[in-house]
């Protein structure tokens, strides 16, 4: 991996958030209704909707609209909410670190649990443990992240056993990690989906590391089954795994999303859905574009240790 490969894939990143955010943009104009409409009520008069509508700038031509909306993202001004007329930034501030802090607690638990259940997995492959993982890890890529977290909350935050709460309730203003409980199951559901999807990954890594002629060589020479798994096999298929540990960040990070809203967490994935019911398009452009630029960087990860991989 060259310093000039990683600068064109920099540039590249630049080149397609700006298309995003021209995609953005044209699809939150193109929402039904009138946001000036929505902002006032259905009381307001014609003249206080047009009113509002030239203070937004929402009368003046889209590419006039969208420069001034560009412009303030690049200078660190991403607007004004239209329902509550705070700052974007102020808004969001807290619930990017809610969000963030959701995404990487998972991911610190998904990493060694994967590596574990995968590398337990092939160790003992075709056994019925082995057989259960592949069962359970495919029925889970099948299910969408929502189904997951009810599931959930049926089992542990109902009658049925009642031991965590089922709605992430954090109070403005507090951190999240100030609330254990509250994140429990949200870590829960976004990490079983993370370890069923990278586990069987490293899984497969490893059998093709046990599979290998340099490991067959190893046995030959009459090394202990623990020795080859542990010092041969293990630390090339981590090495294949990592592309898919950064896919899985991406995922996880973007995941939120619904996670977010199936507890009602505090982060950019309530913020989002709030934001297309109330029409707050600069909230919701904000959002869209903070989660693609993290999608991105995470795909940008999984490139640099791919490529770190073949050079090896």
């Amino acid at each position: 991996m060259s310093p000039r490969w990683l600068a064109r894939r920099l540039a590249l990143g630049v080149l397609v958030l700006f298309l995003v955010s021209v995609l953005v943009f044209l699809v939150t104009q193109a929402l039904p209704g009138d946001v000036a409409r929505i902002v006032l009520g259905k009381d307001a008069t014609a003249e206080q909707v047009s009113a509002l509508r030239h203070q937004l700038g929402l009368d003046q031509p889209l590419v006039t609209q969208y420069g001034r909306w560009l412009g303030g993202l690049l200078t660190g001004d991403p607007g004004v909410s239209l329902q509550n007329k705070e700052p974007v930034a102020d808004i969001l501030g807290p619930r990017i670190v809610n969000s963030f802090t959701l995404g990487f607690v998972s991911m610190l638990l998904i990493l060694p649990l994967s590596v574990t259940a995968g590398v337990l997995s092939a160790a003992r492959r075709d056994s019925y443990a082995d057989k259960a993982f592949v069962a359970v890890s495919s029925l889970s890529m099948a299910l969408p992240p929502f189904v997951v977290g009810m599931l959930l909350i049926a089992l542990f935050a109902t009658s049925l056993l009642g031991v965590l709460p089922g709605v992430s309730d954090i109070p403005p203003g507090d951190l999240p990690w100030w609330h254990p409980a509250e994140l429990v199951l949200p870590v829960a559901t976004l990490t079983f989906m993370g370890v069923m999807y990278l586990g069987r990954m490293v899984r497969a890594s490893v059998i093709d590391a046990l599979d290998s002629e340099y490991v067959q060589m190893a046995v030959l020479k009459g090394l202990s089954r623990r020795r080859i798994l542990f010092r041969h096999a293990l630390p090339n298929a981590i090495a294949a795994s990592l592309p898919a540990a950064g896919l899985v960040a991406a995922v996880t990070i973007t995941g939120v999303v619904v996670v977010e809203y199936v507890y009602s967490y505090p982060g950019l994935g309530t913020a989002l859905v709030s934001a297309v019911n109330s029409h707050d398009l600069p909230v919701l452009q904000a959002c869209v574009l903070i989660l693609a630029a993290t999608y991105y960087l995470c795909n940008l990860l999984s490139d640099v240790l791919s490529a770190l991989g073949r050079t090896r």
